[in-house]
């Protein structure tokens, strides 16, 4: 189990210099074992430089990152153990793909844990499973793979060290709609098989409305929303003036609620919509 609490975090690139720029500034946030967070904001808004200080890639330039009540960034030993808890996919991972074989690649992390060759072909195995890569492209070089199965394998590689924590940066951007749709599902079925806690950073409203238990806003470096689902897409007029949308759903919900549909309730997922369809449909027969 690994519970994350960021306290006063602050990041200013090029400090002392004309180009000092504050990316994030005055994080706190607790995050318990087992969320699954949805991270949202406009480019520049400090997702991806607040994600990099969770696992001590970053500095704070002040404030702490506490990962199981230790600080991750006191010395060597914990930044080192932090990254063993806290595991990061970056954009676009498949570019990041090296070995000669898919197997090779998804055991590179454990390997470099010093794991026997035992534990090793069982996490690969596991990691492979979880996100949907047949064990016949064990042999196959990554680059013979399409771009969906590519990142899977990605993913994998650092499912196979096991971490209480999983974070993805953008994990189905570039990908189309049913590629997108397995690597979203291969990820609630990982969270929901291991109970490990799930950061995703993403730009797409109806993807993060779908399966977030919460969602974090950024705007400007500062934590601008923080709440359920229901509650941050309470808000659209406030999303809307910070560059962001809301799902699709609530888009038409508004729109038919302003053309006097009385559709009730909440609503930003299309299973919501639909409900809320049906219910009026069956009021009014």
């Amino acid at each position: 189990m690994s519970e994350i609490k960021v306290s006063c975090l602050c990041h200013v690139y090029s400090a002392g210099t004309p180009f000092e720029k504050v990316a994030i500034d005055g994080i706190n946030i607790d995050i318990p074992h087992g969320q699954l967070v949805g991270l949202i904001g406009h480019t520049g808004s400090g997702k991806s430089t607040f994600i990099q200080h969770l696992n001590g890639l970053l500095k704070p330039s002040s404030g702490t990152v506490m990962v199981d009540g230790e600080d991750i960034n006191a010395d060597k030993t914990a930044t080192k153990k932090a990254r063993s808890k806290v595991g990061l996919v970056f954009q676009y991972p498949e570019y990041q793909l090296f070995e000669e074989t898919v197997f090779a690649d998804i055991a590179f992390g454990p390997k470099n844990m010093k794991l026997s060759d035992a534990e090793i072909d069982e996490r690969v195995r596991e990691a492979a499973a979880f996100v949907g890569v047949p064990e016949e492209q064990f042999d196959k070089s990554p680059l013979e793979l399409s771009g969906g199965q590519k990142r899977r394998v990605a993913i994998a590689g650092v499912i196979a060290m096991r971490p209480g924590v999983l974070i993805l940066d953008e994990p189905t951007a570039g990908l189309d709609p049913a590629g997108c749709e397995q690597i979203l599902q291969n990820i609630c079925d990982y969270r929901e098989q291991t109970g490990s806690t799930v950061i995703i950073v993403s730009h797409s409203m109806d993807d993060v409305a779908r399966i977030a238990d919460r969602l974090v806003v950024f705007n400007r470096g500062e934590i601008r929303f923080d709440g359920t689902p229901e509650e941050v897409f309470s808000n659209p007029d406030e999303l809307r003036s910070i560059g962001l949308a809301v799902p699709a759903p609530t888009e038409l919900a508004m729109e038919l609620r302003r053309i006097g549909v009385a559709v009730s309730g909440s609503i930003y997922t299309n299973e919501q919509l639909a409900n809320a369809l049906i219910k009026l449909k069956r009021g009014t027969e």
